[in-house]
């Protein structure tokens, strides 16, 4: 499939804008590790292949298992994430379908803070965004290096 545009290119100001969120949501109280998990499944749902890429490699750096990361497609059925990494897949699917009911918010409450659920819909709606970006553009996938859009928070 061939590159419509470069995004990471053409359109700094757009990155620049995004890439504030990013900085805003390192500094969360909720686990990076988790948003990276998030970040992840709202990936897989929408298909985006270059950010499947990037996640997969930022989560193997970071110690993530390989039998977690197959299987994170079927999480409702596996035994190996904890209530709050349910809660938070839930959710963030939930924000990227537009499906959010108050079953699924009240549940996503008992694990989090109003300000963490805020942080985690924000990085949800980045994601979205950002894979909406790179799919519709075709950025191509297989060249990311991990840490390579690492957030500098200073």
């Amino acid at each position: 499939m061939e590159q419509r545009m470069n995004v990471f290119e053409k359109s700094r100001g757009v990155l620049k804008a995004l890439s504030g969120l990013n900085i805003y949501l390192a500094k969360s109280p909720v686990e990076q590790s988790l948003f990276h998990l998030v970040s992840y499944r709202v990936s897989q749902i929408n298909g985006c292949a270059y950010c499947l890429d990037m996640h997969s490699k930022d989560l193997r750096a970071e110690g993530e298992t390989e039998q977690r990361l197959y299987v994170l497609d079927a999480w409702q059925e596996a035994p190996f994430y904890s209530a709050r990494e349910r809660a938070a897949l839930l959710w963030a699917e939930a924000v990227t379908k537009c499906t959010v009911t108050d079953e699924i918010y009240n549940g996503a409450r008992k694990e989090f803070s109003e300000d963490e659920l805020l942080d985690l819909t924000m990085l949800v709606v980045a994601t979205n965004s950002y894979n909406r970006l790179n799919i519709a553009f075709r950025t191509p996938a297989g060249t990311y290096k991990v840490g390579q859009h690492a957030v500098q928070t200073n």
